[in-house]
């Protein structure tokens, strides 16, 4: 009697446990085969699309502010600085005196070129008398006559160095610096003052720039300028210079801009932030500056949807230059492309998205 209840003891465990079974088979046979792809693997992102623009790419550049009649006042002749009539900042007029030579050896010169051509003069005359007489030759009354034609020449080069052992001012301006004292001995050519033009007309800004962007400007082009000294306005300019060769020490090129009545004090030596606007343009790819991902100079990368909307692939672009809240792309992607721009940062191009 115990084996028979023992047995259907037995019948009943079975029969509970293939009931569990069943039901466990059951509820997994209901679950889709593609649950196995969770929504944490699934990356919510938001999209943009790439617009063609046309643009001049603007060229940047820094400088001074200068009058574009600067001038660095020198002697003809060396010589012992006698007096110096203007100090650093002053105000002057054209053709004022404003410096002189201590004139001892310069006078000396100029009688001794005197002296010279008298003597010339008195051997000429006594020469034509004799070959007038037929006691000279023709060779002697020639050169008899170009010593006197030399000494001429010779008075009048010492005579012109006299009246340049001064110095004299060459525009309206202001005496920017002062470079010797008196009694200073000075060398032909060294500069003694630096004098800028002080007319609303004269002030420039020279800057100097790359190859690549001098081929992209030409005159007239517009400039905008930012100085230290007035944070808060913008002064505008044009190209009115450009250089037609490097300077062999940087290898810029330097180019003038000259200022519009702005209205402002200037003075030389402002500093000056410069942002020139070529006429020159092109068609750039214009995206917002978050779809960006590793960029690196001029090079990056950005991640484009593909056309089932659920995949993405990693773009290579060419970055022109940032423009506020854009960036302005020379290459790497087609005009109509739709951009990742937020949620770029935890994609990876194996990623799934979910576009919101």
């Amino acid at each position: 009697m115990k084996r028979i209840y023992s047995f259907y003891s037995l019948l009943l465990i079975g029969a509970l446990w293939g009931c569990a079974s069943k039901q466990e088979s059951g509820t997994a046979s209901n679950v889709p085969a593609d649950s196995t792809q969770t929504d944490a693997s699934v990356v919510p992102v938001r999209l943009a699309s790439v617009q063609q623009v046309m643009r001049a790419e603007p060229v940047v550049a820094s400088g001074l502010v200068s009058s574009s009649e600067e001038a660095r006042l020198s002697f003809k002749v060396g010589g012992i600085i006698n007096k110096l009539y203007v100090e650093e900042g002053q105000s002057v007029r054209k053709g004022q005196l404003l410096a002189t030579l201590n004139l001892t050896e310069i006078d000396a010169q100029v009688t001794q070129a005197q002296l010279a051509q008298e003597k010339a003069e008195r051997d000429l005359g006594r020469v034509e008398k004799l070959y007038a007489d037929t006691a000279a030759t023709l060779e002697q009354l020639q050169n008899a006559t170009t010593g006197s034609n030399v000494a001429k020449q010779n008075l009048t080069i010492a005579q012109f160095n006299r009246g340049y052992a001064q110095i004299r001012a060459s525009v309206d301006g202001t005496v920017t610096r002062k470079l010797v004292n008196e009694g200073e001995f000075v060398a032909a050519g060294a500069g003694v003052y630096l004098l800028s033009g002080n007319r609303r007309s004269d002030w420039v800004v020279r800057v100097g720039i790359s190859d690549k962007d001098w081929a992209r400007l030409k005159l007239g082009d517009r400039a905008s300028i930012h100085l230290d000294a007035y944070p808060d306005r913008t002064l505008t300019g044009t190209i009115s210079e450009l250089a037609q060769a490097a300077d062999p020490m940087n290898k810029l090129y330097e180019i003038e801009i000259r200022l519009a009545g702005n209205g402002v004090k200037l003075a030389p030596g402002l500093f000056a932030k410069v942002t020139l606007t070529p006429a020159l343009q092109r068609t750039y790819s214009l995206v917002p500056i978050e779809a960006i991902v590793e960029g690196n100079g001029k090079e990056g990368f950005v991640y484009v949807l593909e056309s089932d909307r659920r995949h993405i692939r990693k773009q290579p672009i060419q970055i022109g230059y940032i423009s506020g809240e854009s960036v302005l792309l020379t290459g790497g992607i087609d005009a109509g492309s739709q951009l990742v721009t937020s949620g770029s940062a935890y994609l990876t191009e194996s990623s799934l998205v979910a576009v919101k």
